[in-house]
């Protein structure tokens, strides 16, 4: 089995392109597409563009067998694998609505999961599911009760006939798919794209963020259900005409190794992924393996869909130095489900930039006041990553909880409008009421400040911690906590909960695996006093076992989710912590 090749057969031409279809009707006449492998990192499947397009369009003939109207929604478990790109691409050309389902990487807990996936399939008002070997019994027992024309697997849909009606692709105004945001579990939200959006999003991606190069090749571990996997390294490649080789995210979870592996062997150019998956992978790396990888042709790794810290991307970069990999290849970006995926990107071949400024008149002022020092009032300082420019068709404006529009280097919630923006939240008007204006504009709920042209992103304004009248950012307590040795990146969540007096108290939960008493009494005393030193206040820290931080489905802590189940442990005097800080929690609600 020969993986596709690198090299583009087409010059690259993509304006005349619409809709997905169309993008995968022009890439058909090449010879590149999407290579899956398996958990040993070997060469397990090959799904050119070209065969990928006729079986696509034989999928979608058996799919309008089922007689469903127009736009229905077909849930989709999103396991990387070649049938959810089959089905997905099908639902293009049957004028039908594909829906990403998340794949679970850990596959316990069935009567969890699958309430989950019975959730989704109500709330998208499903007409057909689908799901691999691996997931279809989860499937089935959701679909249990519900009125589905069709649940099942490639091997029974196959046995369905073929419609006599012509393809009738969908239209730009149609929607391309609905995304499920990756935090929400109990109230989920269906991100509404246009195919006009989507590939507005995509050939921005294409031309201004990555400046696609002849030769270029994408590897890929990041899940479907997640935006930056769907749009960023399954679309985008598509409308761009480059091959993919994707490694799933339970085999990366397992063996992170395996992304540099196939960075190395196929010499591949771009890959992008959150922080904590460059830091798995550095720290999974044993030195006498760093010599086996040669990654000099690595010249985009893109990094985003969470906080950015200069400590981590460092750390990789140090580690994989020795096997070519430049730190300047390093991408940040920033974007959101809402906006199909991207919404700025860094300078090429810029690496890491980052923005020191003054602690105290962040958190008093709401002002990101540079430093050149390094020290700011009460010698404290921020340090953050900026996430560049704005794509072209995007206005940006930073605003105050008044709306007023704030000038340069002032904190206020960012908002977005453009034509790569959602169409709202399906079938949730009010949702969509709250984020979404009726000229355009996408509050996307994210506390910003702008220098220059560059913007930079200091936290979600839901999980901002207020003390004293300072905004506290809880990534700043977070990154304390694990700088503590024995834990590890990604192991802490902070929040606030409510005291007496109904003012925030702040709280910090870490998974700590050294069991000695006295030792995890003496990470707690250190820990609390190093945050009352650093930022100025009382923080309770407590240790945890290792189920009670949330993350969501695209492997980022949730500060609200984990919040919500430690409250549940509080009220019920079940807390799974071993010692706790000597500041108390007085009263919760």
């Amino acid at each position: 089995m020969k993986a596709t090749p690198t090299v583009h057969a087409l010059p690259l031409q993509m304006d005349h392109l619409s809709t997905l279809a169309e993008a995968m009707d022009y890439a058909a006449q090449g010879d590149t597409g999407y290579n899956f492998y398996s958990g040993r990192g070997t060469l397990a499947e090959v799904l050119p563009y070209t065969v990928l397009r006729d079986e696509a369009r034989a999928l979608a003939r058996k799919l309008l067998s089922l007689n469903m109207p127009r736009g229905a929604r077909v849930a989709l478990v999103a396991a990387t694998e070649p049938n959810f790109v089959r089905f997905f691409y099908a639902c293009q050309y049957a004028g039908y609505v594909p829906v990403p389902l998340p794949a679970k990487v850990n596959l316990g807990g069935q009567q969890e999961y699958a309430a989950q996936l019975k959730r989704l399939l109500l709330i998208c008002q499903a007409e057909a599911a689908m799901a691999g070997d691996d997931y279809l019994p989860y499937l089935l027992d959701a679909a249990d009760g519900l009125a589905l024309r069709f649940a099942g697997n490639m091997r029974t849909f196959v046995q369905l006939p073929d419609a006599d009606t012509p393809l009738k692709p969908q239209r730009p105004d149609e929607l391309a798919y609905l995304q499920y945001t990756s935090g929400s579990t109990r109230f989920p939200r269906g991100v509404m794209i246009t195919q006009a959006a989507v590939l507005e999003n995509a050939k921005a991606i294409i031309s201004h963020g990555v400046q696609l190069r002849r030769g270029d090749r994408a590897v890929s571990w990041l899940p479907f259900y997640h935006d930056m996997g769907l749009v960023g390294l399954l679309l985008a490649p598509l409308v761009g005409q480059i091959s993919v080789d994707y490694l799933s995210t339970r085999d990366f979870a397992m063996r992170p190794r395996l992304w540099l592996k196939l960075m190395s062997e196929n010499r591949g150019t771009i890959s992008f992924g959150p922080p904590f998956g460059y830091d798995l992978a550095a720290r999974r790396l044993r030195d006498d393996e760093i010599g086996n990888y040669d990654l000099h042709a690595w010249r985009i790794a893109g990094v985003g869909a969470e906080m950015i810290r200069k400590e981590t991307l460092e750390f990789f970069a140090q580690r994989l130095k020795p096997a070519g990999f430049d730190c300047r290849a390093f991408l940040p970006c920033y974007g959101m489900a809402e906006c199909s995926l991207a919404v700025c990107f860094g300078r090429l071949g810029a690496g890491i930039e980052v923005d020191e400024v003054d602690a105290e008149r962040l958190a008093r002022d709401h002002m990101a006041v540079p430093l050149s020092s390094g020290a700011g009032e009460n010698g404290r300082s921020n340090t953050f990553i900026t996430c560049g420019h704005r794509l072209p068709g995007y206005e940006l404006e930073i605003k105050d909880e008044e709306g007023q529009v704030l000038d340069e280097r002032r904190c206020g919630i960012l908002h977005v409008r453009g034509a790569s923006v959602m169409s709202g939240y399906f079938g949730n008007t009010e949702a969509t009421s709250e984020v979404l204006s009726p000229d355009g504009w996408l509050n996307t709920g994210d506390v910003a400040y702008q220098t220059g042209a560059e913007v930079v992103i200091v936290g979600r304004a839901k999980d901002t911690i207020i003390v004293n009248g300072r905004n506290i950012l809880p990534q700043d307590i977070e990154y304390l906590a694990e700088s503590q040795p024995g834990v590890r990146t990604g192991d802490s969540t902070a929040f606030a909960l409510p005291n007496a007096q109904g003012y925030d108290q702040p709280v910090v939960l870490l998974e700590y695996r050294e069991k000695d008493r006295d030792k995890r009494l003496q990470l707690v005393a250190a820990l609390h006093q190093l945050i009352q030193q650093e930022i100025g206040i009382d923080c309770r820290v407590e240790l945890v076992d290792k189920d009670v931080l949330v993350r969501t489905t695209s492997g980022k802590p949730s500060r609200h989710a984990t919040r919500k189940v430690y409250l549940r442990l509080v009220q019920s005097g079940q807390e799974k912590s071993t010692v706790v800080s000597t500041v108390p929690v007085e009263s919760v609600s």
